[in-house]
């Protein structure tokens, strides 16, 4: 690499950073979580209060009951094949080595009020969902923007599908392709594109599908793989007990500001803590983000309570479950590398290369737990995850590209994706600084992410009212229904 191309890259990555700092600031913190806490508050908490009545309407959710593509439970394993993948692994490592422990803290929180989020998304994608030219039930933030908010909007949607398509590519498809050719690479020796190839040939047979053949494979994989990560990661916390106390009392500690080696209280730490938090937590669970209400709207289900209820189980089981696994995992272990010292990131605003290394770190707190086998499932698992997120992403870009340009856009969509797979391969595979190269991708990322939420946390707000009557008259039909059962008995 040139001396001018490597200058070049460096301005574009300062660029890009710069861009994301605007877009994750203050404003856009105040905006997620504040939005999140309106709604908790508006629907009475009813998201925490419910959460095995929510279980228990999954559980009936497996057979169809009303008008749509797929399942109720179909609907919510899209979206969960969306939502646990890469930064389930890598992000969740990324945020704690740059941010500190305290930003498995900000997940934490930006998961329970992303909940009451994720429950409005479900209600506003079925209530406003459209048929379209080939008979699909269509839908999220910019069908229930057009249709919620009116005409006048219809720049708002297009403006969040616009950005959806972007982000897909990005988010959903060559973060996910690079993290899985590089960890395979590393722990096999696998050349990066042959790892890529493979990915991209069996994403075609499934995308090429459409969002039945999607569904399909998310309803048997998901389950399967969540449940599996969920159980070696807690035998390797089992396996360093000893070290729980210490972890969360760093995670709470850290997350306010407060670092021994920084000999109290720091602002800048909280700033940082929370940024990485909230960033990382939105990218893994997606809650406010607006790309899982477009796969529930395929759901067969006719009440939009009744999916929404089902939807905020998504932000439950990514994050309060599969993260925290994740996070416990890591600093129990204490294979977080020593120049990842957050309060110098805080004070320096320099992150050492060695603290971006994302999966890296996740796969080195499970070997050292496991040896022998556990940096082979972490690879493993990181390569499921992300199949499957760019299976559910696809599904995302192709409906907000059909918003745009109608459904001719389809197939062709659905060719340039497979061929971004081979794209983001090769530019990894001729890449001479990976680390710098992924940093630039994970910023990206990030950034898409947060402009494509902006739109959506509008339209929420907006059509809040419409979210708490329906919720209102759901509860009270069931308990009137309920207590003409006890009535009756």
């Amino acid at each position: 690499m040139t001396a001018n191309s490597g200058s070049i890259g460096e301005v574009i990555s300062n660029t890009i950073g710069t861009v994301n700092g605007f877009v994750w600031g203050p404003p856009m913190l105040v905006l997620l979580l504040g939005t999140g806490l309106y709604l908790t508050i508006g629907l009475r908490f009813m998201p925490l209060r419910k959460i095995g009545f929510a279980f228990g309407e999954l559980m009936k959710g497996r057979k169809a009951e009303g008008e749509g593509d797929v399942t109720p439970f179909q609907a919510l394993m899209t979206a969960l094949s969306s939502t646990i993948g890469t930064g389930n692994i890598a992000g969740v490592a990324v945020a704690i080595a740059i941010g500190g422990p305290g930003a498995l803290f900000w997940m934490w929180m930006t998961a329970l009020v992303g909940m009451a989020t994720k429950f409005a998304e479900g209600v506003l994608a079925v209530k406003y969902r459209e048929v379209d030219a080939e008979g699909r039930r269509v839908g999220g933030p910019m069908y229930y923007i057009k249709n919620g908010m009116g005409k006048q909007w219809i720049w708002l949607g297009g403006l969040f599908a616009f950005f959806g398509v972007m982000a897909g590519l990005g988010t959903g498809n060559a973060i996910q392709t690079a993290e899985v050719v590089r960890t395979v690479g590393e722990t096999y020796g696998v050349e990066y594109y042959i790892t890529g190839g493979v990915i991209a040939l069996l994403a075609g047979l499934v995308i090429l599908g459409g969002i039945k053949r999607i569904a399909n494979v998310a309803e048997k994989v998901v389950p399967a793989m969540a449940l599996s990560y969920i159980a070696l990661g807690l035998l390797v916390v089992a396996i360093n007990y000893a070290e729980i106390p210490n972890a969360f009392i760093r995670i709470f500690s850290s997350a306010f500001g407060f670092d021994a080696a920084a000999g109290g209280f720091t602002g800048a730490m909280l700033m940082l803590a929370m940024q990485r938090g909230v960033a990382r937590g939105i990218f893994s669970n997606e809650a406010g983000q607006g790309s899982a209400p477009i796969a529930h709207a395929a759901a067969q289900n006719d009440d939009p309570v009744d999916q929404g209820i089902i939807a905020m189980l998504g932000t439950f089981i990514d994050t309060i479950m599969v993260c925290s696994i994740t996070g416990l995992a890591i600093l129990t272990s204490g294979v977080i590398p020593e120049e990842c010292n957050a309060f110098l990131i805080a004070q320096s605003g320099i992150t050492p290369e060695v603290c971006d290394t994302g999966a890296r770190i996740t796969t080195a707190a499970f070997a050292d737990a496991l040896p022998g086998f556990g940096d082979h499932f972490v690879t493993i698992a990181l390569a499921l995850f992300a199949f499957t997120t760019i299976l559910g992403w696809s599904y995302y870009g192709e409906r907000c590209a059909e918003y745009l340009f109608g459904v001719k856009v389809i197939l062709p969509f659905r060719l340039v994706w497979i061929a971004m797979i081979l794209a983001a391969t090769f530019l990894l595979y001729a890449g001479e600084n990976v680390t710098a190269l992924m940093n630039t991708v994970w910023l990206t990322t990030d950034t898409l992410t947060g402009l494509m939420a902006a739109p959506n946390l509008i339209a929420l707000l907006v059509l809040s009212p419409i979210i708490f009557k329906a919720t209102t008259a759901y509860f009270d039909k069931l308990e009137g229904k309920s207590g003409e059962g006890e009535k009756a008995e």
